[in-house]
């Protein structure tokens, strides 16, 4: 089952206290890891890539392997890029046109982004380092499809699920996405308990020890 659309309608925060529980704490992406809108939210399964500088590479070459990653890209899922690269930018304009016309969801990656006007208009939900007008072209090759990768100390494996949103970037492992999703729900409906109650002017001590949540 794909559990990208009950999961957009959560926040991270509910899925990290969750996940807390199911002793998960190494879940969440550095939090130098940003959305380039931070309005856009971005759920669903990870498809990931990494990657590492070439400078032995001429022009020709890293763009036929770049190109050859788009048309490898998997609808329906967000795709997770671990570049090895602190100089130039893994997304741009003509790119997040390609992946989203294809039906990527969104795309994280742990490095560089370019062309933001252009993918902000187009409304491609991208989380990033840092932007810089630097792209791949002759410096810059794929190595792995599919495989774990490491961002921080976050390991993301393709079939885990994904949320990113204002606050940052958190990884649900794919063996327990529907317990905590549903576990996720019951909270956000707690929380909504516990907020009607302090509006109502009930004492904050006396609704978290009546709901058990804050």
């Amino acid at each position: 089952m794909d559990w990208s659309d009950r999961l957009q309608a959560c926040y991270t925060g509910a899925v990290y206290d969750v996940l807390r529980q199911h002793g998960h704490r190494a879940s969440v992406l550095p939090r130098t890891v940003r959305p380039l809108d931070p309005s856009l939210k971005l759920a669903g399964p990870v498809f990931t890539i990494r990657g590492r500088p070439d400078l032995s590479l001429d022009d020709h070459e890293t763009l036929l392997e770049w190109t050859g990653f788009l048309s490898r890209a998997p609808a329906g899922q967000v795709i997770v890029c671990q570049p090895q690269d602190d100089v130039r930018a893994l997304m741009g304009e003509l790119s997040a046109e390609t992946l989203q016309t294809k039906g990527v969801l969104g795309y994280v990656v742990d490095g560089g982004c370019r062309d933001v006007e252009a993918i902000l208009d187009r409304e491609f939900p991208v989380f990033c380092r840092f932007t810089t007008p630097i792209d791949v072209v002759g410096a810059w090759k794929p190595e792995a499809y599919g495989e774990p990768i490491a961002i921080g100390n976050v390991t993301i494996c393709n079939g885990d699920y994904l949320l990113g949103d204002r606050d940052g970037v958190i990884i649900i492992p794919g063996e327990i996405v529907s317990e905590v999703v549903e576990q996720v729900e019951t909270v956000v409906g707690t929380e909504s308990a516990v907020r009607s109650a302090i509006r109502a002017g009930e004492d904050p001590q006396k609704a978290y020890l009546k709901w058990g949540k804050f």
